[in-house]
């Protein structure tokens, strides 16, 4: 098959992209490259595709319809898995606009484009943030998401959304994935775990929001992957029954999370013992933005994926832990 990978050059995008081009289907692989976080990484990434099958890298931004367009012009496309968006909580509160024009905007033209080209089926990135600061646990795709406390989970609860008006009024089969903090080699250099690995290696102090009285349902980007492809394998059916997440058209939600909620000062723990150093604290309120906990349930995700994460964190850091020794060496993996 050929699938169009948005976001190809980030931390999920590359994850999958491989593991497809691992699989033997040919990956086209949009991505604008743009400065939210060093682009070296980014490229990084994809020189890590570079060879490993039929792959094809275009530089372009989704929110710019005829630049997504073109860069899909005469090829066929099977599926897409759209990855690419504005990541992070409490970026969103500085630059809003951003995440419009990127979650919102750019959604909107993946929607087109899989609707013109008669895509068999749209895998798409949503998040467990979503959920707001929710009291029900562990959180389920059945639960109402109407009080999201970000603007960056606002814009993907607006995803998912549009999303269901373009399975009902298309019949485009569409698969929304809940992510819950995920985690890796490859990972995204303002997420916890790196900010936390490269703090410890340096001697610096770690900023721990609410002395570290969070738990967040850390995922393994093996197992995030895993449940991708299974998802993407799965169009939801047209059968007019109802589906996860409470479409009877053919769209579907999902959790996909460790399945294990672990406190962030348990994290700050393994991290020490992986990289043979105390950490130092620096206490910190919570940001805004932040929620107090997050736990999926994957009940769901379980009977008709398949998917069953397989990766702890206690053997999910050091793996994380080592990449990064090697990536910061120069010679990545």
């Amino acid at each position: 098959m050929t699938i169009l990978v948005t976001g190809v050059a980030g931390f999920i995008g590359h994850a999958v992209a491989r593991a497809l081009l691992a699989r033997g289907d040919r990956v086209i692989g949009i991505d604008d490259l743009n400065p939210y976080y060093d682009p070296a990484l980014k490229r990084a990434r994809l020189d890590d595709l570079g060879g490993r099958g039929d792959f094809t890298f275009v530089e372009a931004d989704i929110a710019d319809a005829d630049a997504l367009s073109r860069a899909t012009d005469g090829t066929a496309i099977d599926r897409i898995v759209h990855l690419a968006a504005q990541a992070g909580v409490r970026h969103s509160i500085d630059n809003p606009h951003a995440y419009v024009r990127a979650n919102m905007v750019g959604h909107l033209n993946v929607l087109e484009l899989a609707r013109t080209r008669r895509v068999g089926h749209l895998v798409y990135a949503s998040s467990s943030s979503v959920y707001g600061d929710s009291a029900a646990f562990p959180l389920s795709v059945e639960q109402r998401t109407d009080h999201p406390i970000s603007l960056y989970a606002a814009t993907k609860r607006a995803d998912e959304l549009m999303s269901d008006s373009y399975a009902h009024l298309y019949r485009l089969p569409q698969t929304g994935l809940r992510f819950f903090t995920v985690y890796g080699p490859w990972g995204r250099p303002d997420m916890a775990v790196w900010l936390f690995t490269s703090a410890v290696l340096d001697g610096r102090a770690i900023r721990l929001h609410a002395g570290g009285d969070m738990r967040r349902d850390f995922t393994f980007i093996d197992d995030i992957v895993a449940g991708v492809l299974a998802a993407l394998d799965r169009p939801p059916a047209d059968d007019g029954r109802p589906k996860p997440g409470g479409a009877v058209a053919p769209h579907a939600i999902y959790n996909l999370g460790g399945d294990r909620p672990e406190g962030v000062d348990r994290l700050v723990r393994l991290i020490e013992d992986a990289c043979g150093r105390a950490a130092m604290i620096e206490a910190s309120p919570m940001q805004p933005g932040d929620v107090r906990q997050t736990a999926a349930d994957i009940t769901a995700s379980r009977r008709d994926l398949g998917f069953s994460p397989a990766t702890p964190l206690d053997v999910g850091i050091p793996r994380f832990v080592d990449w990064f020794r090697h990536y910061r060496a120069g010679a990545g993996s």
